[in-house]
């Protein structure tokens, strides 16, 4: 008895070794079980936390694509304004030049114009300072002219019967060929004073 007295006091003790064994075991496993929850609620507070940043980097994604698409309009707008501004630009451009080419046009007609007008103006300036010249030539003839008709008109208020007899005696008609020849000089005084063209 004693025996097994012993036997049982050796399985009393090995039990509370192996009770103290188990109970440290059970301690290191709720310890390992106590770290682990913990470890498990960061890394779910980690996971929570990266599905939030997740989360706002897909709203950042999807503001910076609406952002993108908006530049991407922006700038087709402004490839088209600045297209139809070229477009714009290089009309004004062909218009300038078609109104150059006009005023051009009407400038060598008006300059064309302005020449003929000078030749003409040159032409009747020659041709009036010849009229002064010719004018000038006629008004000194006339004078001459003058002179030769007072003369004859002098000489003619002079003539008497008498001598108007003596011209027309059929005889020796010495005087007629007198009168004829200073009939003639003032004919030939008269043909002086004419006036060519």
């Amino acid at each position: 008895m004693r025996k097994q007295i012993l036997t049982i006091a050796a399985i009393v003790a090995s039990l509370a070794s192996v009770e103290a064994r188990a109970q440290s075991e059970t301690d290191k496993l709720r310890e390992a079980l106590r770290s682990l929850t913990a470890q498990t609620r960061s890394l779910e507070d980690q996971r929570a936390s990266l599905q939030g940043k997740v989360a706002e980097a897909e709203r950042e994604k999807a503001a910076l694509n609406s952002q993108i698409a908006a530049a991407k309009a922006q700038v087709k707008e402004t490839e088209k304004m600045h297209r139809e501004a070229v477009d714009e630009f290089n009309q004004r451009l062909e218009d300038r030049n078609q109104t150059l080419e006009k005023w051009k046009a009407a400038y060598e007609e008006a300059a064309t114009v302005a020449r003929a007008k000078d030749a003409e103006r040159a032409k009747f300036e020659g041709e009036a300072t010849a009229y002064k010249a010719s004018t000038k030539s006629c008004i000194a003839k006339n004078s001459q002219l003058m002179k030769v008709g007072r003369e004859l008109l002098r000489r003619y208020e002079g003539v008497s019967f008498g001598d108007i007899a003596v011209i027309n005696e059929p005889l020796t008609g010495v005087r007629r060929v007198e009168i004829q020849n200073i009939l003639q000089d003032y004919e030939d005084k008269l043909l002086e004073q004419k006036v060519t063209q």
